[in-house]
């Protein structure tokens, strides 16, 4: 059944309230908010509550109405949502909980979270198991708690499947204006993302932040990203929580580098949703997005009165994308004349206190940093206690960074190395002055590095949709290792010349024919070199007939192959499903120390060549297929088709595939190639 818009519900003109305390408190918060529209109480005893008229029943209600709050115990939830979807209201918010989120505890919460969908029709319900949510816009809430939001014309929406965290959230002193604060509870019916796409599409909301525990519909996450794409409005996620991995019990490799949140980062990135670490990181990245929105670069300018505060920001930069690019040459004289011959001018720079308390050289010096192209300009400053200390020459340093922001049109911060250092009026003020007010310098660069990340996201062609998770019923079977080389052959992999041997007397004549030096290995066996089942560099006759029969008692026959030649590197490709996500690949160093290294990037499907070369370019391993220290080299574009045509073999097999492990993946040196010397595959029948 099509869900209705969520329209009426989250921008209410007529709210209805079901229940005794929590919808007493709905009223008191809608009133204190200033909602302009009628709030209904529905109670069966009451005649009034807080001066307004009780209605027995949805039925004697006087129209249909826009919301509801049903903060009653589970079973009439379902019965009044019934009533509600019959009577055409715009949906409701379920705040009892003792649906499936107890199914430890009450053996029938799953079936009555599907009664409760099943009452709700085509009606939007929204938990059960939740709060609510918060219009900050138009002060009209579904909320049965205290909270810290205030009216606001325009800010950034803030969604979570926690109520308690919303709450937290709300009550932050860092100036971040908040338009939309919503929880999803169960997300029986509408999840994080619908409600996020409905949110997005109001002019007055900026950005939006997600906290969420575990994806749900991740069709839905797809749809948001791209309506945030078309709208040019952010969306970043706090993403906690692993989902379970049901195939893990792993007999490969790949399981153990594709972790859910690998594949979490992978799919957050490709839709190009930022991804943050904190609820700090949250609340700062929602605030640089709300003022400056996505930065056109990874280049940003820093500027303190400080050493040791521009020494703090040049090392909280290592290991992010960001940059502090150095100064162009048509900014030093500016520069130099505003600040004098004792500033060592750099970036981060450090002006001393030459120019403090100078409004107009202030103005000059910040202008002359301003004009160098930079996404975000920073100034670090923390302001004064106002209970014991004068701030007035803070202020007048925000005057100058005013100016030169608007003389420069340049993007600009004030970043306050401490929270409480940036009181929160001050942090209001800023933002109507377009000036970012940045609390902790970890957190602020890491918002920068987020909006920019954000930006280049934007640029890139839109991505193509995942693939599918879905997968066919049926046993798992575990090919043999030269079954899954040959079906990796049809597909365009190159593997070892190969014999098969039924027993151990024929593996001998095999090798003859291969050519020696050769490899041996056990069919039938998982983990081979943990057991003793493979056998490398046989040079003839008599070594290759003491292997076989060294393994004759683990093996269903052998593998005989042609050794392949000393390679540059040695990688993994291998593919896993993600409960939600599907099936996604993983690259990384491959051989012996695949888990020790940790050198992988996850590879969400479909994926282009252009996406392949973009990800693998970040392996560490990268050094040495281009040729480390003058070594021999291959290069990328190789093994990104080789990386391709495994993508396309996951493809095209989705549908049975459960597990593909190529390990390792010889690359060899003056672009000869790429040789699969093992494969594991995994699939239903």
């Amino acid at each position: 059944m099509t869900q209705r818009s969520l329209d009426r519900l989250i921008r209410p003109r007529t709210i209805a309230v079901f229940g005794g305390r929590e919808a007493r408190r709905v009223i008191e918060q809608c009133d204190r908010m200033g909602f302009a529209g009628e709030i209904w109480p529905v109670h069966p005893t009451q005649e009034s509550v807080l001066g307004r008229r009780c209605y027995r029943s949805v039925a004697g209600l006087p129209d249909a109405p826009d919301a509801a709050f049903v903060g009653v115990n589970r079973t009439l939830t379902v019965e009044i949502v019934r009533d509600l979807a019959a009577r055409g209201a715009g949906g409701a918010v379920c705040y009892a909980s003792g649906f499936s989120e107890a199914v430890a505890e009450l053996a029938d919460g799953a079936d009555l979270q599907r009664a409760l969908v099943e009452a709700a029709g085509s009606m939007p319900i929204v938990g059960p198991n939740c709060y609510g949510m918060i219009n900050g816009l138009d002060g009209a809430l579904l909320w049965p708690d205290q909270h810290g939001i205030v009216r606001t014309e325009r800010g950034v929406a803030i969604l979570t499947q926690s109520s308690n965290i919303a709450i937290n959230l709300s009550m932050q002193r860092r100036g971040l204006p908040i338009s939309y604060l919503m929880t999803a509870g169960n997300q029986a019916q509408t999840g994080l993302s619908d409600l996020a796409r409905a949110v997005l599409e109001d002019p007055r909301v900026t950005a939006v932040g997600l906290h969420i525990e575990g994806f749900g519909d991740i069709r839905a996450l797809e749809a948001l990203a791209m309506r945030a794409r078309e709208l040019k409005k952010p969306v970043v996620a706090l993403k906690v929580g692993k989902s379970e991995q049901a195939q893990r019990a792993a007999v490969s490799h790949t399981a153990s580098l594709a972790g859910s949140d690998a594949v979490a980062d992978a799919v957050l990135e490709r839709l190009g949703i930022g991804r943050v670490a904190t609820l700090p990181e949250l609340i700062e990245t929602l605030k640089l997005l709300h003022v400056a929105g996505p930065l056109e670069s990874d280049a940003i300018s820093s500027m303190s009165c400080s050493g040791g505060e521009a020494s703090l920001m040049a090392d909280a930069a290592v290991g992010r994308t960001i940059e502090f690019r150095a100064l162009k040459p048509k900014q030093l004289p500016a520069l130099r004349a505003s600040l004098g011959q004792m500033v060592t001018l750099s970036n981060p720079l450090d002006y001393h206190t030459f120019v403090w308390g100078d409004l107009a050289r202030q103005t000059e010096a910040f202008s002359a940093m301003f004009a160098g192209g930079y996404a975000l300009n920073l100034l670090v400053l923390d302001f004064p206690r106002e209970d014991r200390c004068d701030g007035a020459d803070w202020m007048i340093t925000v005057a100058a960074v005013a100016a030169a922001a608007t003389q420069t049109g340049a993007r600009a911060g004030i970043l306050a190395t401490l929270p409480e250092n940036m009181p929160e009026a001050i942090a209001e003020q800023l933002i109507q002055a377009g000036i970012v007010p940045l609390c902790g310098i970890s957190e602020a660069l890491a918002a920068a590095d987020i909006a920019s990340g954000i930006a280049g996201a934007w640029k890139k062609p839109q991505p193509l949709p995942l693939l599918s998770a879905h997968t066919e019923a049926g046993e798992i079977d575990t090919l043999s290792e030269a079954e899954a080389k040959a079906e990796l052959a049809a597909s365009g992999l190159a593997i070892p010349r190969g014999k098969i041997a039924a027993a151990a007397s024929e593996a001998a004549e095999c090798a003859e024919q291969l050519g020696f030096p050769v490899a041996l290995k056990a069919l039938g066996v998982e983990h081979k070199s943990d057991v003793g089942a493979v056998k490398l560099n046989l040079w003839d006759r008599n070594a290759v007939t003491d292997a076989a029969e060294g393994m004759a008692s683990l093996a269903r026959g052998f593998l005989v192959e042609k050794m392949v030649e000393r390679p540059v590197a040695e990688l993994i490709i291998g593919a896993v499903r993600d409960p939600v996500v599907g099936l996604t690949l993983t690259v990384g160093a491959g051989g012996i120390l695949v888990e020790l290294l940790e050198d992988s990037v996850v590879l969400p499907l479909p994926v282009t060549k252009a996406e392949v070369l973009e990800r693998i370019s970040r392996l560490k391993v990268r050094k040495l297929i281009e040729g480390y220290r003058g070594g021999a080299a291959s290069n990328l574009e190789i093994v990104a088709d080789a990386v391709l045509s495994a993508a396309e073999y996951v493809v095209t097999n989705a549908a049975h595939l459960e597990e593909l492990d190529i390990n390792p993946l010889m690359v060899l040196a003056e672009s000869r190639g790429v040789v699969a010397a093992d494969a594991l595959i995994r699939r239903r029948r």
